[in-house]
């Protein structure tokens, strides 16, 4: 039952094979015997089920759509109303949130479940989801690696069939990079596609919520509920929304697919360079056709994001000070005392690391140093995709420069874990739609993800080339658990 798609299970619910109840109850059961990989920060048995039950009769009336009754595991950084809403953070360990954010709101009209709030790096700033105050997530392919961050809990509930789909959002690669790391299909929309309406910010020019499920499939019927102007988000775009399942079958002769020479050189790691010129072969086999393009500036990206994203962050989370809501220091003086020491006690090392760095950017006299010439930089990464895109239909190239690694690598190295978005970060700065997508293990049995870049809004596209590779393939049906 664990291992069906979104589709079989909709189809076993419309025959009645199984009812969303008992649905339901399997994959809490899951959840509950698999705690140990410690991927949900909350899990919401008794409203889950009251929720099956009233999409029992939306099936019994005929009034199904296609998620209805299917449950569904949420990144704890969705305000998601009468339930914890964390972040992974102990600054919001006792916040309830009084409402829904836009995208939960979406999925609950839908009658789909809500199993519970995935555990994530804190404020999804990580990229191994070490820094969450609830504690580590486990990778079920290997429980000594990460999974990936920082929407490692909802690719660790994913991967070890806890839920058959769940939600994550990427900044600058926090869906891909975790997808790679547990072998699943992870998209990042474009920039406005999705709300982020009650989505709790970390950089908010860059951050945007998308699907995590084991097929492109699967992530086009989440994508379709996702998707959508709404006006309580000013960056949200008012744009139609195709079907994103209408072209999935779409035939692949003479698509372009570029690949950048800064990207596939001597820097990339052997083994995985040749997994994903593998999955490249597949392509042509499928009528598509290879070309080298050149991002000359995307080696910049990681310095340029780790100035831009810190800077946003420094501001967002100027909002968490004890005095509305949230956790407050125990013992204060006054106003500005309790000010220091809430925020002292209540954020982790890698939340205060990137507070300091963004104050400082943007702080009087290195403002135009760094802050202003990032910005600048991100333009001109921005402009390199323009250009490459006048060669080719979509980008490819490894998701990671490696695969998951073991707990503690690099957590004295800051740097080292940055380095790790190195192919990601330049998507999110130029607001551009990728996906990651299973394409073989490594010498150790770990997943190598492959990731597809594409146009402003194009996700149906990146959608049909990612699904066409898995006709063929069976890397995203393999299966830790």
């Amino acid at each position: 039952m664990h291992k069906k798609s979104l589709q079989k299970l909709a189809l076993g619910l419309a025959n009645k094979d199984f009812s969303t109840i008992e649905l339901t109850q399997y994959f809490l059961d899951r959840i509950e015997a698999h705690q140990d990989i410690n991927a949900f920060i909350t899990v919401d048995r008794e409203g889950s089920l009251q929720q099956a039950a009233a999409a029992d009769k939306l099936l019994s009336a005929g009034e199904a759509q296609p998620l209805t009754g299917i449950p569904l595991a949420h990144k704890d950084i969705f305000c998601t109303d009468g339930l914890r809403t964390s972040c992974g953070s102990k600054m919001l360990d006792n916040f309830i949130a009084p409402y829904d954010a836009t995208l939960i709101r979406k999925f609950r009209q839908t009658g789909s479940i809500i199993l519970g709030k995935t555990n994530m790096d804190e404020f999804a700033m990580g990229s191994s989801n070490e820094t969450s105050y609830y504690g580590r997530v486990l990778n079920p392919w290997n429980k000594e690696r990460v999974p990936g961050g920082s929407s490692g809990g909802s690719a660790a509930a994913v991967a070890a069939h806890l839920a058959p789909a769940a939600t994550g959002t990427d900044t600058g690669g926090s869906i891909r990079q975790p997808a790679s790391f547990c072998g699943l299909t992870g998209l990042k929309p474009s920039y406005g596609r999705v709300s982020r309406y009650g989505m709790i910010a970390f950089a908010s020019s860059l951050d945007q919520a998308g699907p995590m499920a084991h097929s492109a499939a699967d992530a086009a019927i989440l994508l379709q509920t996702m998707s959508g102007f709404d006006e309580r988000d000013s960056t949200s775009v008012d744009i139609a929304v195709p079907d994103f399942s209408e072209d999935l079958e779409n035939n692949l002769e003479g698509l372009k697919i570029g690949m950048p020479v800064e990207f596939f050189n001597d820097d990339l790691d052997p083994g995985i360079a040749s997994i994903i010129m593998n999955a490249l072969r597949e392509y042509e086999v499928l009528g598509a056709k290879l070309v080298d393009i050149s991002l000359p500036n995307s080696h910049l990206s990681v310095p340029c994001y780790y100035v831009l994203a810190p800077a946003e962050a420094s501001s967002n989370l100027s909002r968490f000070d004890g005095a509305r809501y949230g956790y407050r220091t125990a013992e204060y003086d006054d106003l500005l005392d309790m000010y220091k020491k809430t925020r002292a006690e209540g954020f982790g090392d890698e939340v205060k690391r990137r507070i300091m760095i963004g104050a400082y950017a943007l702080s009087a006299g290195y403002y135009d140093a760094y802050y202003l010439k990032a910005q600048k930089i991100r333009r001109l990464i921005s402009d390199d995709f323009t250009r490459a895109f006048e060669k080719c239909d979509v980008i490819a190239s490894p998701t990671a420069p490696e695969t998951a690694f073991r707990f503690g690598d690099k957590s004295d190295d800051p740097v080292a874990m940055y380095l790790n978005d190195i192919y990601t970060i330049s998507v999110n700065l130029a607001g551009l739609p990728g996906i990651s997508i299973p394409a073989g293990l490594d010498k150790n049995n770990l997943p190598v993800g492959l990731q597809l870049i594409g146009q402003y809004f194009d996700e149906a596209g990146l959608l049909n080339v990612a699904h066409r590779y898995q006709q063929v393939t069976d890397w995203h049906t393999l299966s830790p658990l």
